[in-house]
């Protein structure tokens, strides 16, 4: 990687630190003075403008590596300012690297409340019981770690465990498989 390209890679690093990562200690004026020192600063933040502008696309579509290639493309095609194929290199180095980083950042700023954490289950069927009409009947034991956010104290995660009958594990199911289609005909639109 050339000097021109480590430059640019570092400011992609800079703006999804600043951007999406909070830190404070990263500003505009520390990019310019480290990055592009020779640089006007109209051309420095015409330049950031642009990156910013690129880096949020790829965040807010969450993209992998093909919709990336796909993206890059475009906008190396573009008549106004388009993008170099080192510059498209760098964008997709810098993504393979923090993609994940960036999209567990916009996903913990857009939670407010509880939030699973872990669901484990496991079905059981009664062997021995007080009365023999429960015996072979089936039951679902299920265990949800939920992650509380806003707890002050140094228990972050409950516990919540309960069993279910056949009669609630199918009314259970019903309501999931009806999420499910909600889910499936609104992404589709």
């Amino acid at each position: 990687m050339d000097d021109q390209s480590k430059s640019f890679y570092g400011l992609l690093n800079g703006i999804s630190r600043q951007d999406y990562l909070n830190d404070g200690s990263i500003t505009d004026d520390f990019l310019k003075n480290e990055l592009y020192p020779d640089v006007f600063s109209e051309e420095f933040s015409g330049l950031r403008r642009r990156s910013s502008s690129l880096l949020k696309k790829m965040a807010n579509a969450d993209m992998d590596v093909d919709q990336l290639e796909a993206f890059l493309t475009a906008e190396s095609r573009r008549r106004d300012h388009p993008l170099s194929d080192t510059d498209a290199k760098v964008y997709t180095k810098f993504w393979k690297s923090n993609k994940t980083k960036i999209h567990d950042s916009l996903v913990a700023k857009t939670q407010w409340n509880n939030s699973l954490k872990s669901l484990s289950w496991r079905i059981d069927l009664k062997q021995q019981s007080r009365n023999t009409e429960q015996i072979n009947q089936v039951t679902a034991i299920v265990e949800m770690q939920i992650e509380n956010k806003e707890s002050s104290s140094d228990q972050k995660v409950d516990v919540v465990r309960f069993e279910m009958d056949e009669s609630k594990m199918t009314e259970i199911m019903d309501k999931i498989n009806d999420i499910d289609k909600a889910i499936k005909k609104y992404s589709q639109q």
